[in-house]
């Protein structure tokens, strides 16, 4: 073992992450990646920092060991850790390498012979034969690919969606083009403006072709029905079921916008379940809250996501665009005497008491706007993306990717972020102007300063880039990682260039072909082949 994958080891072992030790060593969390990435080595100044902090001897750091085991992991107390008995240094005596490759040989005919009397005396009626035949030669599985809307959008449920495709929009259905690239994808529909518990809830529902469980612990506190729909079907046929050959069907989670939150959210509560939900439903709790599914996700991309909030919510707040907006609403509805939209826009919000089909917008907005903390415009503000951070942790064996995108550049004259002419849409420029110069929060005592001004004209790029707090690294196609985000290069345009808006045809196929083909590239877990015998 290498002192790379030793630092990486204590440092988590510890419960520290890359930015923590970083701070102890007085040294870059870029550093830190190098080193546990094997792409550069501490100084030795930095060699004696580290084995001070963890407890072990510079000698045991700098030694190649076949492997090591850590104080949580024997019952008595230990120094450093211990080096497994069977670890011989590496540059050993001629003969001792000779014994070592003839007792190797030795143990592997063993095994085999074993291997091969045990094939012959298990009965065939077990179906073992057959199951080993499958896991050894069962192609790999394919991993759907699960596309969740923002704020305010649709899904292929929603008639709108026949109209104006929201994957894709003007380039055309994203999801029929890749299918026609012999890659499978499904839109999934969730609360447009519901809260991020919500819409992870919704989505899990439609995965796993149940009743949305809202949570009885999370329904009691924000004074709304437990349960939602109904879908007896899953949105992905398959999902979280296993092969003959023994594989898990995992899925790729893809989040534009809000939807960033939401997956954030399942691949969390996947994982980890929900204490609160499990002590408030008793035997009666969603296998949602029950955790242990994390291995049901095999990546996690956010697309523009404001995984800290977005400035958005206090310029509208101090501007008062909100009434502004409202008011329009209200008397567009009083001109057309009927302003529903009914089964052409779904609203998904019957726990609240409100029917999509003969709702009015002014109806939908209130209810919206009236229910404390548990809506989009709570949870997309920097204070409330604060909270929900709290609540979502990154799973360890999940790939994590994120994609900022920017339409603002810095003026010379005064500093702001103004939009650029070239990549902004018409709609989007007095969002990305005010964005682009609020560096100072005039609403809460959240801290804005001048890293927020860039933006993509509804989300601020420090913001799309990764949750505060969580591990990451900038991407780096020899080191992906799973368990920490790994960030893309900030691309050009708004944010509505990445789901095909006003965008161009090609370079928007070009963009999904490439993520697909990346993730799909990743190594996959081979433990299922032993798994699946037994």
């Amino acid at each position: 073992m290498t002192i790379s994958e030793k630092i990486s080891i204590l440092r988590r072992d510890l419960g520290w992450s890359q930015d923590e030790l970083a701070e102890k060593l007085d040294v870059s969390r870029q550093s830190v990646s190098k080193w546990e990435s094997g792409k550069a080595l501490p100084d030795s100044d930095k060699v004696l920092a580290l084995a001070e902090l963890f407890g072990v001897s510079t000698d045991f750091l700098l030694r190649d060991t076949e492997e090591f085991v850590t104080d949580k992991e024997v019952n008595d107390p230990v120094t450093e850790p211990v080096i497994q008995a069977t670890s011989i240094p590496w540059q050993e005596p001629e003969k001792i390498k000779s014994d070592k490759k003839n007792n190797t040989k030795k143990v592997v005919a063993f095994v085999v012979a074993v291997c091969l009397l045990i094939a012959v005396i298990i009965p065939i009626p077990t179906g073992l034969y057959k199951k080993a035949f499958d896991a050894i030669t069962e192609d790999p599985v394919e991993y759907p690919y699960i596309l969740v809307h923002g704020l305010g959008g649709w899904g292929a449920e929603a008639q709108i969606n026949e109209v104006s495709p929201y994957w894709g929009s003007t380039t055309g259905s994203l999801v029929d083009y890749l299918a026609g690239e012999g890659h499978t994808a499904y839109e999934a529909s969730v609360g447009p403006f519901s809260s991020t518990w919500d819409r992870a809830c919704e989505l899990y529902a439609q995965l796993a072709g149940t009743t949305v469980d809202y949570g009885e612990a999370h329904s009691k506190a924000h004074n709304h029905e437990r349960y939602g729909r109904e879908y007896t079907t899953q949105l992905a046929p398959g999902w979280g079921t296993k092969t003959e050959g023994g594989q898990l069907i995992k899925a790729n989670l893809v989040g534009h916008s809000f939807g960033g939150a939401t997956v954030r959210m399942l691949a969390s509560l996947l994982e980890y379940g929900s204490e609160a939900e499990v002590e408030a439903s008793g035997e009666n709790v969603s296998e949602l809250f029950k955790g242990g599914k994390g291995d049901y996700i095999n990546s996690v991309t956010a697309l523009c996501a404001p995984h800290n909030g977005s400035t958005l919510f206090y310029v509208i707040d101090q501007y008062k665009v909100v009434d502004l907006a409202m008011d329009i609403v209200k008397l567009g509805g009083s001109l057309t005497q009927n302003n529903a939209v009914g089964d052409f826009y779904d609203f998904r919000l019957e726990h609240f008491g409100v029917d999509s089909a003969t709702a009015d917008v002014n109806t939908v907005i209130n209810t919206v706007f009236s229910q404390g903390a548990d809506n989009a415009a709570y949870d997309l503000s920097p204070d409330g993306a604060a909270e929900i951070n709290k609540q979502i942790k990154l799973v360890d064996g999940v790939y994590y990717f994120s994609y900022a995108y920017s339409t603002t550049n810095v003026s010379s004259f005064t500093g702001n972020h103004v939009p650029d002419m070239s990549s902004t849409l018409a709609i989007l420029m007095p969002t990305a102007a005010l964005m682009g110069k609020y560096s100072h929060n005039t609403v809460t005592d959240f801290p804005i300063d001048e890293t927020w001004l860039e933006n993509d004209g509804l989300v601020n790029v420090v913001s799309a880039k990764y949750p505060a707090g969580d591990e990451w690294q900038d991407y780096d196609a020899e080191n992906i990682v799973q368990g920490m985000w790994n960030v893309m290069p900030v691309k050009r345009g708004h944010h509505g260039t990445v789901i095909g808006l006003s965008a161009d045809e090609q370079e928007t196929h070009d963009f999904y072909l490439e993520l697909i083909k990346m993730i799909d590239s990743r190594p996959r877990d081979k433990k299922y082949y032993f798994k699946s015998l037994f």
